[in-house]
C-alpha cells in the first residue's frame, strides 16, 4: 500500500483553502505554489529577488520535511507578476539548480496579490539526485 505524507506549515492560507504545502506519495513530492513569505515573521521582502530567496528557503524546508532536497527536485514551475523581474529571478533560480536541471516552466501571469513578485512549484523525486542521470544534447 503507498504512503502519503503530508506536510503543513502552519500557514493561515493552507488552513482557509484546505490544502498541505508537501504532498509526498512513496517518492513522488509534490510542493505548492509557495511565495516568499518568512514563516516566522510573517513578513514578505519587497524585491523580486529577495522574495526569490525566500521562497528556496521555504521549499528547502519543505523538502526536507520528507526526506528530500533540491538536488531531488525534476520539475519547476515559475511564475512571476512582473515580466522585467524574469532575467533576473530565472538568473538566481540557475544559481539553485545548476547540475540539478529539472524540467522549468516560466510564465508572468497575474498572482493572488500585488505583493507576490514571484511563485514557484515543484515536483521531486526522492533520490533522483543519485540516480545514473543521462544528457542527451539535441543541437549541438
Amino acid at each position: 500500500m503507498n504512503q502519503i505524507i503530508k506536510v503543513k506549515t502552519g500557514s493561515q492560507l493552507e488552513e482557509v483553502a484546505s490544502y498541505s504545502r508537501v504532498v509526498a506519495v512513496d517518492n513522488w513530492i509534490y510542493v505548492s505554489n509557495t511565495a516568499g513569505r518568512n514563516p516566522q515573521t510573517k513578513e514578505m521582502a519587497e524585491g523580486a529577488i529577495e522574495q526569490t530567496k525566500q521562497i528556496f528557503s521555504n521549499i528547502e524546508a519543505a523538502l526536507k520535511a520528507v526526506d528530500s532536497g533540491l538536488e531531488d527536485v525534476i520539475c519547476s514551475r515559475v511564475f512571476i507578476q512582473n515580466p522585467e523581474d524574469t532575467n533576473e529571478v530565472m538568473a538566481f533560480i540557475g544559481t539553485k539548480f545548476r547540475g540539478v536541471d529539472p524540467t522549468t516552466t516560466v510564465t508572468c501571469p497575474p498572482l493572488g496579490s500585488s505583493i507576490y513578485k514571484v511563485e514557484i512549484e515543484v515536483t521531486a523525486f526522492r533520490g533522483a539526485s543519485k540516480a545514473d542521470v543521462k544528457y542527451v544534447h539535441l543541437y549541438n
